[in-house]
């Protein structure tokens, strides 16, 4: 039954029930017509709102369609090479299965992990979403491919002992084991918007393939003890730097009256100071493949770099910001082409090395099915470089957004120089670290950073905010005792508080004394976004179970698998 103007409306089952009911609303229709404009232009508007939820529904659908298309496609691909290229040999199937698993995986690093590079950028709105994804899927496969190295170590981070694994078969499976056990766990982060490492995720599944494959003693425990350490070195690091260039920044440029004359003076040396991390960055991390290069000589070409960038850069900032305004936003704006700089270097790097997590075990894989034997470093193949290069873009392309969105926007605001910070943190992070032979973590480096500048900003406020409450000595008597009460619990209140109190001073300010131009200066308090608690504990939480998760699903998988035939 239907139902019209709220009458019941049957539908008839011939032509004469049919020309009857028709009839009876036609009278109904009359007999409502004082409220019919209203009625259909009520219809109307939910109508046209119920349309546009429609065609946002539908245009997600079409969307996730071509994404799953895409993904469905490059999976078809690696089939139809492995099948065609190892035809007649031993463990052709189980290869196919395993390169199918590397370019999920390879994907789901694309998703997830490379939002640490471009992240900041998009949040600072240096690079929109289109043009980060863009540099990054470029850079990330142009690292992979040029400098991801020929040979890969089969036993990540050497957690486990290969010599405990007599049998080719069980060294196979434990490998497609970690691998798989990864990359679903990379998925489940990516869907629950909490950027993990994929180093970390794949120490997790090799580990516990490998003690379900071996028992507990198979694991190398030191090294574990070493990895579980970054979860805390990593981010503390990252902060630590990203917040002593926020602080600097602040101090020497932003608090300044003139901010773009000491940003004419200051801007350029940390742009040079910025040439000089990345370019021993690249030549430590992202080159260590091609040429290996000790620290003392890629950090002294590293000093000639940054003493060229400062040459170029000093006069084109000088240029630059006599055409800028004296404020905030002007001082930001010419940390833009530095950021870019950084997003597409730290890609570079980024795919140089963590390509690695994606091919490293169906290396290890191919190896053994071709070889017959276990070994503990593997050539890698063109076509398993490809995989892992073409699915780090493809995975980026499709599924990276959110969690650059993530990583960019919903933990923090950054603005340029914030990013700037971060960026520098990740590239000076990894040097210190490689140097005194602490495990880090870039995912954990780039989000450490992300909030410690969040927290530093919070922290001034909080100091702000008591210089504010100089505001007492400008009142007497009464009204300085109210207002003495007034700022001791705003100072003690939630920013939400703030809010609220404010705007009750606001209608009883005869009452209170406070005048507009100190409710305007207190509110600044409140008046930006900082550190959001809840991603902070979705972020903290992720990192935290992405071993024990990652190795419980591997030791399961590999359990399934063990007893099944290579062929």
């Amino acid at each position: 039954m239907l139902h019209f103007y709220d009458h019941p409306f049957i539908v008839p089952q011939n032509y004469l029930g049919f020309f009857q009911t028709l009839s009876f609303h036609v009278c109904l229709i009359a007999k409502h017509q004082d409220r019919k404009l209203k009625v259909v232009r009520r219809d109307t508007f939910m109508e046209l709102k119920n349309i546009d939820k429609i065609d946002s529904v539908v245009s997600a659908q079409q969307n996730e369609f071509v994404r799953l298309g895409a993904g469905l496609v490059f999976m078809l691909g690696i089939i139809l090479y492995v099948v065609l290229d190892s035809q007649g040999m031993k463990g052709s199937f189980v290869l196919t299965i395993s390169a199918m698993i590397g370019g999920y995986m390879a994907m789901n690093i694309g998703a997830n992990d490379v939002a640490n590079n471009v992240g900041p950028a998009v949040g600072s709105k240096a690079l929109t979403l289109t043009g980060a994804i863009i540099i990054a899927a470029i850079f990330e496969a142009a690292g992979a491919l040029v400098a991801g190295g020929e040979v890969v170590s089969t036993i990540k981070k050497g957690i486990i002992d290969p010599s405990n694994i007599t049998e080719t078969s069980t060294f196979i499976w434990l490998m497609v084991a970690a691998l798989l056990s990864a990359a679903v766990w990379l998925n489940l982060a990516t869907v629950f918007g909490a950027p993990v490492s994929t180093t970390h995720s794949i120490v997790g599944g090799v580990l516990g393939a490998g003690i379900a494959a071996g028992g507990f003693g198979i694991a190398n425990w030191s090294k574990m003890g070493a990895i579980a350490s970054s979860w805390v070195i990593s981010p503390v690091l990252g902060g630590v730097i990203a917040v002593a260039f926020l602080f600097f920044i602040k101090k020497k440029i932003i608090y300044q009256a003139d901010m773009l004359g000491a940003a004419r003076k200051y801007v350029p040396i940390l742009i040079a100071l910025m040439a000089w991390a990345f370019s021993t960055y690249l030549a430590l991390k992202g080159l260590k493949k091609i040429y290996k290069m000790d620290f003392q000589t890629a950090a002294t070409g590293g000093a000639v770099i940054a003493t060229i960038f400062y040459l170029v850069t000093q006069p084109l900032i000088s240029r630059a910001s006599k055409k800028l305004e004296n404020n905030r936003e002007g001082v930001n704006s010419l940390f833009t082409i530095p950021l870019i700089f950084a997003a597409a270097l730290l890609s570079f790097a980024h795919g140089a090395n963590d390509v690695a997590n994606a091919i490293g075990p169906l290396a290890a894989i191919t190896d053994s099915i071709t070889n017959a034997g276990i070994s503990t470093k593997a050539s890698i193949p063109l076509w398993v470089m490809m995989i892992g290069a073409l699915g780090i873009a493809l995975g980026l392309t499709l599924y990276g957004p959110k969690l650059i969105k993530a990583v960019g926007s919903e933990i923090t605001e950054l603005d340029k120089s914030r990013a700037f910070c971060v960026a520098m943190a990740a590239s000076i992070t990894v040097i210190i670290a490689s140097q005194l032979g602490l495990p880090v973590s870039s995912t954990h480096i780039a989000v450490g950073g992300i909030f410690g500048v969040g927290f530093l900003r919070e922290y001034l406020k909080t100091s702000y905010a008591s210089k504010l409450h100089k505001i007492l000595d400008h009142h007497e008597g009464d009204e300085r005792a109210r207002i003495q009460t007034f700022l001791n619990n705003f100072k003690n209140a939630s920013v939400e508080d703030m809010e609220s109190m404010l705007k009750d001073a606001k209608k009883n300010k005869a009452e209170l004394g406070l005048s507009k131009k100190e409710r305007k200066r207190l509110k600044k308090v409140y008046g930006e976004k900082l550190v959001k608690r809840s991603a902070f504990k979705k972020i903290i939480a992720a990192w935290l179970i992405t071993v024990p998760v990652s190795g419980s699903l591997a030791a399961a998988v590999f359990l399934m698998l063990k007893d099944l035939p290579i062929s």
